[in-house]
């Protein structure tokens, strides 16, 4: 009986219904559009090698299957987190340190040179660490070429934003709704020394988290900053902002589980 319900599991896996698999895992786990438009493009490609061979379906779900595990897995591997890990509502520090780690960008506001001291917002990439090594504190990779870094080189005071939304763990909450968690850092945006340990820390948090940094043009001034955290806002549910210090907020140990 367990044999042949072996046999008819394997039979169940099959070309047509591996895209259905993909989109599930994107769910789970943050993976790259372009990583899932390769999936289907070899799914494509072995289909229509596959039209008039039929015995070779296991061996082509089974390279599906290795093409699946090997790219789509890979930004959990850099420091993507998996949306199912998230914590308690009530605890505070584990949330709002669960809502930096997992995200990979959000609105660096700063003081602008041009707008005469009014506040200027700009999506930003950032990381906070690297698996297993979570810090909680911000880093960029900014340049001068784009006001963000020039304003922070002027005037320290900034702040990011960042909400849970782009996770796609809010359900059908809208993105301002208290359901779905935000949280502001607010403190100073600082350059990063460029001999000191910390930045090759912050390089290797940023590349790991954010590949396409590495390709860059060198010629653009890019250079190492980071948010020094002065206050917390964070709203995760109903009943306004939850209560949060910074010392709670960095001292917080991840959950290694939660940090892969």
């Amino acid at each position: 009986m367990v044999g042949n319900l072996k046999a008819d599991t394997t039979k169940t896996i099959s070309l047509t219904s591996l895209p259905i698999l993909v989109f599930k895992v994107q769910k789970l786990c943050v993976i790259h559009t372009d990583t899932v438009q390769f999936i289907f493009i070899f799914l494509h490609s072995l289909s229509e090698k596959s039209r008039n061979k039929t015995k070779n379906m296991k061996t082509n779900g089974l390279y599906c299957f290795l093409v699946l595990f090997f790219l789509g897995f890979q930004d959990c591997v850099q420091g993507r987190l998996l949306a199912a890990s998230k914590p308690d509502r009530d605890d505070s520090a584990a949330y709002a340190r669960w809502l930096v780690s997992l995200n990979s960008w959000g609105i660096l506001n700063t003081i602008s040179i041009e707008l005469e001291g009014a506040p200027f917002g700009n999506v930003v990439s950032f990381s906070d660490g690297i698996p297993d090594k979570s810090t909680g504190i911000p880093y960029f990779y900014l340049t001068t070429l784009d006001p963000t870094a020039r304003n922070a080189l002027n005037d320290h005071r900034s702040s990011l934003a960042i909400s849970e939304y782009p996770l796609g763990t809010c359900g059908k909450a809208d993105p301002e709704s208290p359901a779905c968690a935000k949280i502001t850092l607010t403190g100073k945006l600082v350059l990063l020394d460029a001999n000191s340990k910390e930045v090759e820390f912050a390089q290797t948090a940023l590349f790991t988290k954010h590949p396409e940094m590495k390709g860059w043009p060198k010629g653009h001034d890019f250079q190492f900053f980071k948010l020094e955290i002065e206050d917390i806002f964070m709203i995760n549910w109903f009943g306004g902002p939850k209560p949060l210090t910074v010392d709670q907020y960095l001292k917080y140990k991840m959950n290694k589980a939660i940090s892969l």
